[in-house]
């Protein structure tokens, strides 16, 4: 197993139980993070890489593979394109090179590449931690170029695997809650599609694909968006550069929000949508694995909450369009029979267990793992990636590098966890993790609260002196409203996906 960008015990805990499971049947694991996470104790090779050098590993990593021949050339003459021009690419890039450049040893980036290289099945698991990032996508494919490159995808335990950050969000994104697709990852930008959907809904649809949410800020902006309406979700504590996003947020005509809790955001809103929370309605979750499973209501939701749905159906008929829907699963009904990946799953079939996507037909298994026999696009394109900076880098006056992350206690933005005490009394503060030898430069005591500024903003929180961070780099949670870590953070964002930078800031730190 290789973890890279994925504090795992912490932010999938479930998940990481099964890797431990794992390692005590012999499997070996590489871990590369800024910090020293829980993980890294259990590894047989940890590099604490600077972030934002993940590229600058995996060039270094595939050229040591490369002189040592460990590819599977048989797998890249059968199911890859373009693996010369990589192998030229990497070659050019020493592994010495790239250990300068991430801050790790020689040898200890040797040792992984030649653990991931000779292991017959290899698994690379990753989150936001190389995701959120100027040049995140540059990572991703990355991470694609090494798996393919040792004929680790399309194989059980083996491949690319992305951990999703809640609990529906794989669900979300194969509903079309996404600005580029329909349901099912079919193109808005595909007139076939297009017609489609518009046949079956009985509308007229833009060609045009939507925008993401630092786009859609950029647009309130310059006055062409003056309404938004959040579902379940908490930017005011969530987005990058807080500052910058609230004076923006301020400039709507309306802002519409629904949600469980009055969150930070809800506060600003001119209406406030109660929805109901997962145990209070009906419906299916899809998991990282892709697996639908089903969600079933036990108990009744408090004052005026309403399922998402009804909110939703409700509001489409003010607006002058009736659905025929009178409960989800019909809507799920209607999803498979649009979205070729869900068109064998139905309530029935997942009443017990549920099924993994693509799952064509109502006789159709799912599918456990993805690419067997071949690549979803045929074949698998490698592709040349450089190393580039990250979009900010240190400097005399921000002397460190500030990467941002959850903690075990507390999910997302705390709309659900601040409200439990127990919770509250363990983690109820933010914090910055700081090393000892910076903590002894700066006079800094366990405790003591400090404050820290970037180009953006600043804010004051308590120090916690900890070997889990070097004298390079320090650490905030990004969960907590009061003294938001995302007042700091760099919108810069990935030209691909629009992601913004929250990896990687610099900061200066300051004793009060």
């Amino acid at each position: 197993m290789f973890i890279t960008g994925s504090n795992t015990t912490e932010t999938h805990p479930v998940i990481a139980t099964f890797m431990k499971r794992a390692l005590k049947k012999g499997c070996k694991l590489i871990v590369a993070d800024p910090r020293r996470i829980e993980m890294a104790e259990y590894a047989d090779v940890y590099l604490q890489i600077k972030p934002g050098t993940n590229v600058a590993m995996l060039n270094g990593m595939m050229n040591y593979i490369v002189e040592q021949e460990l590819y599977d050339m048989d797998y890249i003459n059968e199911r890859t394109e373009n693996f010369e021009q990589v192998k030229e690419a990497v070659k050019n890039f020493p592994i010495e090179k790239a250990a300068e450049i991430c801050g790790v040893d020689v040898d200890d980036l040797k040792e992984a590449a030649k653990l991931y290289g000779e292991a017959g099945t290899a698994g690379i698991f990753y989150t936001m931690g190389i995701t959120q990032h100027s040049h995140g996508t540059d990572n991703v494919k990355s991470v694609a170029n090494l798996a393919m490159m040792c004929g680790n995808l399309g194989k059980p335990s083996g491949g690319v695997n992305p951990l999703r950050g809640q609990n529906n969000v794989q669900g979300s994104s194969d509903a079309g809650a996404l600005p580029i697709y329909y349901p099912g990852y079919q193109k808005v930008i595909d007139p076939l599609s297009k017609e489609k959907f518009e046949k079956a809904w009985g509308v007229q649809l833009s060609e045009k694909n939507g925008l993401t949410i630092p786009k859609m800020m950029a647009a309130v902006n310059d006055g062409i968006i003056k309404f938004i309406y959040v579902m379940g979700e908490n930017p005011m504590v969530s987005e990058a550069d807080l500052n910058h996003f609230e004076k923006t947020l301020d400039k709507l005509d309306f802002l519409v929000v629904q949600d469980i809790f009055l969150t930070e955001t809800a506060e600003k809103a001119d209406v406030v949508l109660p929805a109901t929370c997962f145990a209070e309605k009906e419906g299916t979750f899809t998991n990282s694995e892709r697996r639908v499973q089903r969600v079933r209501k036990a108990v009744d939701p408090p004052g005026e909450a309403r399922e998402d749905w009804q909110i939703i159906d409700e509001l489409m008929r003010r607006l002058g369009y009736n659905n025929d829907f009178t409960n989800p699963k019909e809507i799920m009904d209607e999803m498979a029979f649009l979205t070729p990946k869900y068109g064998g799953i139905c309530y029935d079939r997942i009443e017990e267990e549920g099924l993994q996507w693509p799952c064509p037909t109502p006789d159709h298994p799912g599918t456990p793992y993805l690419h067997k026999d071949q690549f979803a696009k045929g074949i698998g394109t490698f592709h040349v990636i450089r190393y580039l900076d990250p979009a900010e880098t240190t400097d005399d006056e921000y002397p460190l590098i500030l990467t941002t992350g959850r903690i075990l206690y507390h999910f997302h933005t705390r709309t659900m966890t601040a409200k439990e005490e127990g919770i509250e009394n363990i983690a109820g503060k933010s914090y910055i993790e700081i090393s000892k030898g910076n903590a002894e430069k700066l006079n800094i005591k366990d405790g003591e609260l400090v404050c820290i500024s970037s180009r953006r903003g600043r804010i004051k929180v308590a120090a916690k002196i900890s070997e889990m961070v070097s004298d390079e780099v320090v650490f905030i949670p990004f969960h907590f409203s009061e003294e938001a870590v995302n007042r700091l953070t760099n919108e810069a964002l990935d030209p691909t996906t629009n992601i913004p930078e929250f990896k990687v800031c610099a900061v200066k730190v300051e004793k009060i």
